[in-house]
């Protein structure tokens, strides 16, 4: 049986290399999608599955649009509605969150204060249920975002994998589902 000292220390060096290989994953994730359009999404997963579950024919609804084929109104409204300082942060929006802080010490109904960009690492990323830990590894996917992605890429992937109804996804499948139309 080893000493206390070793064990600690294999454990450290197992924990270490853990984070290294967390770390060159997700980095190499969000560069591969700098240049890829994400194929699906953990959500677009789980609502599949859902659907199949609960004894209905697995369905999605998507169309990947460039961002040049997508209306430049609806890009302007999407940043007025989600996030009318998209252009300007690095990925948070601090004067949202104090005051989303403030208003939810004052209030029963939550405000939440996420960035465009903080929508589209959970989205592409990361799992939907609300947690401490998902939030966290938001932060950190929102970074890596901001960091290896510009502006317009953040834009066009988070106007394409956004859930816009039951098996609905991006600006192209809801124009079309719901207004009989294209996204430009």
């Amino acid at each position: 049986m080893g000493k206390p000292n070793q064990t600690a220390s294999k454990i450290m060096r197992i924990v270490w290399w853990g984070i290294l290989v967390f770390i060159l994953w997700s980095v190499s994730g969000v560069v591969t999608y700098r240049f890829i359009n994400p194929p699906f999404t953990y959500l677009m997963f789980k609502r599949t599955y859902q659907q199949v579950a609960g004894g209905k024919p697995a369905h999605i609804e998507r169309q990947w649009k460039p961002l040049e084929e997508i209306s430049p109104y609806l890009v302007r409204a999407v940043i007025a509605a989600e996030d009318n300082n998209f252009p300007h942060h690095f990925g948070f929006d601090l004067e949202a969150m104090k005051n989303a802080l403030e208003h939810n010490q004052k209030s029963s109904r939550l405000h939440g204060a996420s960035t465009i960009t903080q929508q589209t690492a959970k989205n592409v990323f990361l799992w939907p249920r609300r947690s401490y830990v998902r939030k966290a590894f938001e932060f950190y996917f929102t970074f890596l975002i901001e960091v290896f992605w510009s502006k317009k890429r953040i834009m066009e992937v988070y106007l394409n994998v956004i859930e816009t109804g039951p098996g609905i996804y991006g600006a192209e499948a809801a124009a079309r589902k719901y207004f009989h139309k294209t996204a430009y």
